[in-house]
């Protein structure tokens, strides 16, 4: 049966501080600007508008994260065209409470 809503494996915040070491892979897609503003430490930043020309070896999980789960799932969908292993954060940093870097 065609499915027009493929189901987009998400992982929730907490589910995320669990696994987030140096050798994760998280892609924050929010502007530079809400980026620069707070984000979670080796965060990289790929704005949803770049992320068409992200390039990384395929074999690796890539979490993908942004202010409320909109654009992550904007993102995974693109990157997931692309090949690659992807899981949506839920949430957003709107739920992430732990610490950040950048701001004020």
């Amino acid at each position: 049966m065609f499915c027009l809503f493929k189901k987009i494996p998400t992982i929730s915040i907490r589910e995320l501080q669990g696994k987030l070491d140096k050798n994760t892979i998280l892609l924050d897609v929010r502007s530079p600007l809400e980026y620069k503003r707070g984000h979670i430490k080796n965060a990289k930043n790929v704005p949803l508008n770049r992320i068409s020309h992200y390039e990384q070896k395929k074999e690796t999980t890539i979490f993908v994260i942004c202010q409320s789960g909109v654009r992550s799932k904007q993102a995974f969908r693109k990157l997931t065209k692309k090949g690659y292993n992807v899981i949506n954060v839920g949430g957003g940093m709107n739920h992430w409470h732990g610490p950040i870097k950048g701001g004020n």
